[in-house]
């Protein structure tokens, strides 16, 4: 892969790349608040770990039991909070990764 694989090599590496597309930028206005009344200082530090969070999904849709998850988000709709999570679940030839939205109240801080 050119331009971050072999040293000495010129060109951008896949970092700067990243860095200057202005992907995954935090956006001030879109951020909603979060359950529990979390302040600024909590979504500052949200935003200065990457913006995702250990949690445990607790029996999502089509998975019973606990699992191990990472929250990337969050957001009111009707009927409350809901989380955006992505985890990991037995699937029938291997560990299978799960995105989704999940009510607030599946989910514990981990």
């Amino acid at each position: 892969m050119a331009g971050g694989m072999h040293p000495g090599r010129s060109g951008r590496s896949l970092g700067e790349r990243a860095a200057s597309s202005g992907v995954g930028r935090p956006v001030e206005a879109a951020e909603p608040r979060r359950p529990g009344g979390a302040g600024a200082a909590a979504r500052a530090a949200a935003r200065a770990e990457g913006g995702g969070r250990h949690c445990w999904v607790h029996d999502p849709p089509g998975a019973p039991g606990i699992w191990p998850g990472l929250l990337v988000e969050w957001r009111q709709a009707e009927g409350g909070w809901h989380g955006r999570v992505a985890y990991a679940v037995a699937g029938p030839h291997g560990p299978l990764l799960v995105e989704t939205w999940v009510p607030a109240a599946l989910l514990e801080q981990r």
